[in-house]
């Protein structure tokens, strides 16, 4: 078949979508008449754009397959394989992977962190984690990036898991930071992001649903420009989306307070900052840190959720009037 009109290319991708015709026509808005009708050829009534986007946007297919120069071998390759413009992999040296970075989030940025703290945070009060030696260009930009991250009108939304802040604050293996250290970056973020709307930061229970990749990857989304990249489990790639549906959907995802995995509101992180930070200046440990969360926060639920069983055990359970968002 060379799927040169409308009808068509309709009856392959529903072949392909294995659905029955009453699924795939309540899908796309239509009656099961109108879907059997083009189905079993017996209209020349193309469908309509409404029902095309409605199509790609389900499949996540590109728009251009309806077009008349799409057809046959290039029709099929757009249903079943990757849209090379949308994806691209940037295989780059420390020093252009930073560089595109930077210029990705040159004026705002929102991202899903793998690990708390972020690396800017984590360099600009601890210097040299990881030991390895750089070259004089590397850390003139490294040092950009720290000056780009620190200014007060920078436009930046983090997301970091619970567990990860737990860890850094109160792990015994896996840990790079003295407790000084640990100390010093939490004040760093909480003068960072209190009282400034131009930062925010939002803890989320990774424990509270399946949630894959969020605490292992570093993923960034340009909603304006429509690109997200992500780091690959190779260090040194990149892997960039293009794809508008697929930028806007994650985009939505985080932002909409219903949507999102349950999580601490930017203006309750930023005194779990100043709670955990005076934890660790006590010597607090992580059952006593809790406790105050829980006494003195709405959110004392979602860190109970990632204390251990045994843990739980020797805490307060949550007190009633939690709040997931």
């Amino acid at each position: 078949m060379n799927y040169k009109n409308s009808i068509e290319k309709f009856i392959e991708i529903f072949k392909r979508s294995n659905l029955s015709i009453s699924k795939f026509a309540s899908m796309i808005n239509k009656d099961r008449r109108t879907v059997t009708s083009w189905i079993d050829n017996v209209t020349d009534i193309e469908p309509n754009k409404d029902i095309k986007d409605k199509i790609c946007q389900i499949f996540r297919y590109p728009d251009y397959i309806w077009e008349e120069g799409c057809y046959g071998e290039e029709f099929l390759k757009s249903i079943t394989q990757i849209p090379q413009k949308e994806v691209r992999i940037i295989d780059e040296d420390y020093y252009g992977r930073l560089k595109y970075i930077m210029e990705m989030e040159k004026n705002r940025r929102f991202v899903i962190q793998a690990q708390f703290p972020g690396p800017m945070y984590r360099d600009s009060a601890v210097q040299k984690v990881y030991k390895s030696s750089t070259s004089p260009d590397i850390e003139e930009l490294k040092q950009a990036r720290i000056d780009q991250m620190l200014r007060y009108d920078y436009d930046t939304t983090e997301w970091y898991s619970i567990k990860s802040i737990l860890s850094f604050c109160f792990a015994s293996i896996g840990n790079f930071y003295t407790k000084e250290e640990k100390i010093k970056i939490l004040e760093l973020i909480y003068e960072l992001f209190n009282n400034n709307y131009n930062k925010k930061l939002f803890l989320f229970d990774s424990f509270s649903r399946k949630i894959y990749g969020m605490e292992t990857t570093y993923i960034s989304i340009n909603v304006k420009q429509k690109i997200l990249f992500f780091k690959s489990p190779i260090e040194s790639v990149f892997i960039e989306i293009r794809n508008k549906s697929l930028v806007e959907r994650m985009h939505k995802y985080y932002s909409s307070p219903i949507e999102a995995p349950s999580h601490v509101n930017f203006l309750e992180s930023v005194k779990i900052i100043k709670i955990l930070q005076d934890a660790l200046k006590y010597s607090n440990d992580i059952k006593q840190a809790y406790e105050t969360i829980n006494r003195e926060t709405n959110y004392g639920e979602l860190f109970y959720n990632n204390l251990s069983v045994d843990l739980q055990k020797d805490v307060s359970v949550p007190k009633p009037g939690q709040r997931r968002n």
